[in-house]
């Protein structure tokens, strides 16, 4: 039964929860981290970690996306940005590190993202490089991209030809229906019904856009806006989603939806209000098979944006919804911010071991396990 409050005559409004709102609660049984697994698989792809890289200019370049791949991860490169607008934008990207947290900072962002057209060969360009690294370091990688719903169909073309495994459609908000008057909206069933792979879209904030979006025939669906301590969605659109109802919201739409096909499972990828190993374990228990990251792995040595952290909608050019976040000093290695040895007591470093552990100290074996683990309201 839903909490519904009433908020004056005339109007309710549903009540939700956000991370920080919920606890896990162990059960009677607990495991050996060692005999715990958080292998992942989205259509026919293989991960080691339940973990996709949000598609941001500052964690995710063609190396840092091939890196994050290596160690059991997906990482997206966003065909929107700096790397398919400029042949080699790590002296645009150092300026703006350099610049510090000066107040013009946004107007710079938008500046640099104006200056210069996205490319379309640069596209094919930088699935090629990401392909060639993947086969120099000998590891099984997947390669995959995002695109917004507004330059999908323009985009789609080259994405296509260029042998992504692969594709990520996603904006703040998406629906299946998209009403306009002005352009032709993209029609994500017909779209994703010609293409022989996956898809996710998102993101979605209830169970009735989650359901809508798994009958487009999405492999994943995007949970969430992004949202962190630097985004302003909040303040610009009046939008903030409870991530811990979002998430149930939308596990319950995949249930639905299961019986409904007669068992066509689509995965829920959690973005936002994820900051440590904690949130992510939360994440998972609440329903999500996996977490979109981004700011964590702004923690990590030699990420593109030299320690800035900003999200992808901070450099719309017409309405920004983010700061940009400088890191004083890294923390450690990519390797080390997902599995450690942790320096840190915050839950900053060693996100995935800190996941395995939760799920030892509850009794769980796998992931699909996991998400069956008991929450309690504590606040």
């Amino acid at each position: 039964m839903r909490d519904i409050v009433e908020i004056g005559q005339g109007k309710t409004a549903q009540r939700g929860y956000h991370l920080d709102d919920i606890a896990i609660v162990p059960s009677r049984r607990t495991r050996d981290v060692d005999d715990v697994s958080t292998n992942w698989q989205l259509d026919a792809y293989k991960f080691g970690i339940p973990c996709v890289a949000h598609p941001s200019d500052a964690t995710m370049s063609p190396a840092s996306a091939v890196a994050l791949g290596r160690l059991g991860g997906l990482g997206v490169l966003n065909v929107e940005g700096l790397w398919t607008r400029y042949e080699d934008p790590r002296k645009q990207l150092e300026a703006l590190a350099e610049a510090g947290d000066e107040e013009n900072m946004t107007a710079r962002l938008q500046q640099l993202y104006a200056a210069e057209a996205i490319k379309p060969e640069l596209i094919a360009e930088r699935v090629r490089e990401m392909r060639a690294m993947a086969a120099d370091g000998g590891g099984n990688v997947t390669v995959a991209v995002r695109v917004s719903p507004q330059h999908t169909l323009a985009l789609a073309p080259v994405i296509l030809d260029s042998g992504v495994d692969l594709l990520v459609i996603q904006g703040t908000l998406v629906s299946a229906e998209h009403v306009s008057t002005v352009d032709e909206p993209l029609n994500l069933k017909e779209f994703i019904a010609d293409l022989d792979l996956p898809v996710i879209v998102g993101g979605c904030t209830n169970y009735q856009t989650a359901l809508h979006l798994m009958r487009t025939g999405a492999a994943g669906v995007i949970v969430g806006i992004g949202a962190d301590h630097l985004t302003t969605t909040d303040t610009v659109l009046g939008i903030r989603v409870p991530m811990a109802t979002a998430i149930a919201d939308a596990a319950a739409a995949r249930r639905d939806y299961l019986d409904e096909t007669g068992g066509r499972y689509v995965h829920l990828i959690a973005d936002g209000d994820l900051h440590t190993s904690g949130d992510i374990a939360k994440a998972l228990g609440c329903g999500a098979d996996a977490v979109m990251l981004g700011a964590p792995l702004s923690l990590a040595e030699g990420m593109p944006g030299n320690g800035l952290w900003w999200h992808p909608s901070a450099s719309h050019p017409k309405l920004p919804r983010g700061s940009i976040g400088l890191t004083p000093e890294p923390l450690g290695s990519l390797e080390q911010v997902l599995f450690g040895p942790a320096t840190d007591p915050d839950g900053l470093l060693n996100l995935f071991g800190g996941l395995k552990r939760a799920m030892a100290k509850c009794g769980y074996r796998d992931l699909k396990e996991f998400q069956k683990v008991g929450l309690m309201l504590d606040r």
